[in-house]
């Protein structure tokens, strides 16, 4: 049904999805609108369509499906219009002395002769236009997001869209609705291609292949970490996409990519394989790096004193002996302007990075540590006493669209060496950022486990750095964090070294329990956390971490989320809860945010405050508002932050995660759940990575046929990137 009325009051507004509760004025008596609007102000008149409902605590609203927006028509509307907050400097006493003056004529008046306003005491001819600009700004802006939802766009997209494109954006939009998949993130191909459709763009459109082939990219990074492609898979994957019903549909789909190459949108480059094809972001973003790399690997540190006496002075005041591996590791991280040090669990990485600060620190040298995410940060100030930050913080990342961070070329961190912790997970816009910050004569530090899998954003730099062979490698192998009571560590190796675990079930940490039906699987997941595990290490079960390589099927991340939060967090009548998706969310429900959100806000425990919530941070849910609806997250580092309508797709539960989820993080007991799988899936490199993320125990929950086929299986997805391939190209010049 349609209603019409005039904006009395803005209870409620969401500016970040335009979510509103609005009070309007309809035919003699006030209702209550609720849904998403763009930005309205108070004396406006709005035409609503949607259904009247009652809610339980607020009573009978009408709920908003579309908007339109008429200009306000009487006096005492157009005095509020004004007033409302979106013009700047106008308070009621100045709307009411131009309505005074002009009428009902007002708007007019603002529109089209600015400078008469000036005739009003108060009102200089800068104010008149700055009304001005504020008047067409503000229709532009709702006018363009109207358009936008009239083609079945989102509020947050259609402000996104409004932010790039300003009052072109209608204009732009129809001209060619594909170059919103270039501009605009969050905008793929298929909302693209739905647009388009609407508005009778050919099938075989230039715009609609040259977006087709933008998309492809996109999703290759996104999906599975690749920075470029293959021409021919390219074609082949575009022409999947488009569904062209032409002969000759590779040909065009090569021929517009050419005109890309043209225009300098992405590059294509011959390697001894194939023609790769990148885009032109992360083809200046790889050159960058590997010229980075390659001066500092040839930067030498200039040493006052030998290390070697450093070391043996090390070892004399901390009573230990380091292995003739580890002093060579040492010795090379302090003569090397870059090194990577890489070794699996309980091979002294640690020790090697404690003994390194301290050396550097009696040189009166400035340290900084950081890793890739929270829980990996944590980790690293745990292990070394030292304050350690994730990389996005130790860069201060300054939010806005995209992020950006405030060290950076023009703007370097003071710090001499920088010790870079688990950099197998750091994507390359993260490398990128982290290289550009570095101070002349400063070196780098990277630490971390060349087995593990890669990263999960772009690229795979470890790998990369590792097979250029122009940086300095050290290799760890020697274990030594081990007793004779554990198996989690020499399994561990075990695993990484293609034998089979022991599976005694006789150590104090690392167990087997043998099933084979899925439906088994997840009984005994769901018993080991609830029941058995708890009594036995004394860890809460909901701090218990399920890892399940697969997210579909009976004992994959999904379903098992759904049953494990039947068990410890089930529905009462007083426990608030909200729909998101396929997730039902609810208070006290462990979760896990999907992505980095660098404007997300928050505050921690002693009173601080900032932005940004990273892709893999687990926190719990500690409040629950279904009428906004929002919830309230507090996360294991302590930071707090609430999610609106906007960000609730951003976050999922988390009592079981994915294995690629949980790189870099350790958690006290972990509990794997191994049904039969595909065996691009079911790899060696995924199950060493999972057994690795215990570290008090670790419980393997399948049948020993499955394990050992892991075991067997060294595949790894091949992740395309030209990185190796630029630092060796730049090295010979």
């Amino acid at each position: 049904m349609e209603l019409k009325g005039s904006v009395t009051d803005i209870i409620f507004r969401n500016e970040e999805n335009g979510y509103s509760v609005v009070e309007l004025a309809c035919k003699g008596r006030l209702l209550t609108a609720v849904g998403k609007f763009p930005p309205v102000t108070e004396g406006q008149e709005l035409l609503l369509e949607g259904r009247y409902v009652i809610n339980r605590q607020f009573g009978e609203q009408f709920a908003v499906e579309k908007v339109s927006i008429a200009q306000p028509t009487s006096e005492e509307s157009i005095i509020r219009y004004l007033s409302g907050g979106l013009f700047k400097g106008v308070g009621e006493v100045t709307a009411r002395a131009i309505v005074d003056r002009f009428g009902t004529d007002t708007l007019k008046v603002i529109e089209h002769n600015p400078a008469d306003l000036a005739q009003i005491k108060g009102i200089s001819l800068k104010k008149a236009m700055e009304i001005n600009t504020s008047f067409h700004y503000l229709r532009d802006m709702q006018d363009a997001i109207l358009f936008l939802q009239d083609l079945d766009i989102g509020l947050n997209i259609a402000i996104k869209i409004y932010k790039i494109y300003g009052a072109d954006t209608q204009k732009t939009v129809k001209n060619n609705p594909y170059k919103l998949v270039e501009d605009v993130d969050g905008v793929g191909f298929l909302t693209a291609d739905k647009i388009a459709a609407g508005l009778g763009i050919r099938e075989d459109s230039r715009f609609r292949i040259t977006a087709a082939i933008v998309h492809t990219l996109k999703e290759a990074t996104n999906k599975n970490g690749h920075t470029y492609l293959p021409r021919e898979m390219l074609v082949n994957e575009c022409k999947k996409l488009l569904h062209l019903q032409r002969l000759d549909a590779e040909e065009v789909i090569s021929d517009v990519i050419d005109d890309m190459e043209v225009a300098g949108k992405l590059v294509c480059i011959q390697t001894p394989e194939h023609v790769a094809v990148i885009l032109s972001g992360f083809y200046i973003s790889e050159r960058a790096i590997a010229a980075t790399i390659v001066r500092l690997a040839h930067m030498q540190m200039p040493l006052e004193i030998s290390a070697m006496a450093d070391i043996e002075e090390y070892e004399r005041i901390n009573k230990i002996t380091l292995h003739e591996n580890q002093k060579k590791a040492v010795e090379g991280c302090l003569k090397h302007g870059i090194t990577v040090v890489t070794g699996g669990p309980g091979t002294g990485k640690t020790t090697i990075i404690k003994c390194i600060i301290s050396i550097l620190r009696s040189r009166k040298k400035k340290v900084a540590l950081c890793a890739p995410t929270g829980r990996a940060a944590k980790r690293l100030t745990e292990a070394t006493g030292e304050e350690a930050k994730t990389i996005h913080r130790m860069l201060d990342l300054s939010f806005g669209e995209g992020g950006i961070f405030t060290f950076d070329e023009s703007n370097k961190q003071d710090a001499d060496v920088i010790i870079v912790d688990e950099v197998s997970m750091c994507d390359e816009y993260v490398f990128s950022a982290l290289l550009s910050s570095l101070k002349g004569g400063a070196s780098l530090i990277m630490v971390g486990d060349k087995d593990q899998l890669p990263s999960v954003g772009a690229g795979n730099v470890l790998a990369d750095v590792i097979k250029s062979k122009v940086v300095p490698v050290y290799y760890l192998t020697q274990i030594y964090r081990q007793d004779e009571h554990s198996l989690i560590v020499s399994n561990a190796h075990a695993i990484n070294n293609g034998k089979m675990p022991v599976f005694d079930n006789k150590s104090r940490d690392f167990f087997f329990s043998s099933c084979e039906d899925p439906e088994e699987i997840l009984a005994t997941v769901i018993d080991m956390v609830t029941k058995r595990l708890p009594g036995f290490t004394g860890v809460e079960a909901n701090r218990i971490q399920v890892l399940c390589p697969m997210k579909k099927g009976i004992a994959g991340v999904e379903n098992m989320n759904v049953k494990l939060q039947e068990t410890l967090n089930p529905p009462e009548k007083n426990k608030p809860e909200i729909r998101v998706g396929l997730h039902t969310l609810r208070l006290h429900d462990k979760i896990i945010h999907t992505m980095n959100n660098y404007d997300l806000e928050w505050t921690d425990e002693e009173g601080g405050a900032g932005s940004g919530v990273y892709n893999g941070d687990i926190g719990y849910i500690t409040a629950v508002n279904p009428t906004e609806p929002s919830l309230t997250v507090t996360f294991e580092d302590g930071k707090t932050a609430k999610y609106s309508q906007g960000s609730l797709d951003q976050i999922k539960p988390a009592y079981a995660i994915s294995v690629h989820k949980s790189q870099g993080s350790e958690f006290p007991v972990v509990v794997l759940a191994l049904p039969k799988g595909n065996y691009m899936i079911m790899t060696r490199n995924l199950l060493y990575t999972a057994v690795t993320r215990a570290k008090a125990v670790v419980v393997l929950v399948g049948a020993k046929q499955t394990v050992a086929n892991m075991v067997a299986n060294t595949y790894m997805t091949r992740r395309y990137s030209l990185l190796a391939d630029f630092i060796s190209e730049r090295e010979k010049g």
